[in-house]
């Protein structure tokens, strides 16, 4: 499964090489992941579109929904460690 590593590493290279501030590298970095994640999802809807008629490989289907299933995953732990973090400052003494 393509995890998009690659993506990550060359965005990570290209907020350090134009000077960008950590904050507009993250940012641009989330929304790109976020722009991924409603692709794959899309994609995966159509493929089990095609798949109920009677036009899909079955294994394009099984591929897809592996894609979509690593997506959500990929969102729900990124949402945990944000909802963790954040109550970790709300721990924090003032």
């Amino acid at each position: 499964m393509d995890l998009k590593i690659t993506e990550a590493l060359r965005g990570y290279g290209v907020t350090r090489a134009t000077g960008a501030s950590a904050e507009e590298g993250g940012n641009n970095l989330l929304g790109r992941a976020a722009q991924d994640f409603a692709a794959t999802v899309r994609e995966s809807e159509a493929v089990a579109t095609q798949a109920m008629t009677s036009n899909a490989d079955p294994h394009a289907l099984v591929e897809a929904l592996a894609y979509s299933q690593l997506a959500v995953e990929t969102a729900v732990t990124v949402r945990d460690r944000v909802v963790e973090a954040y109550q970790e400052i709300l721990r924090m003494p003032v």
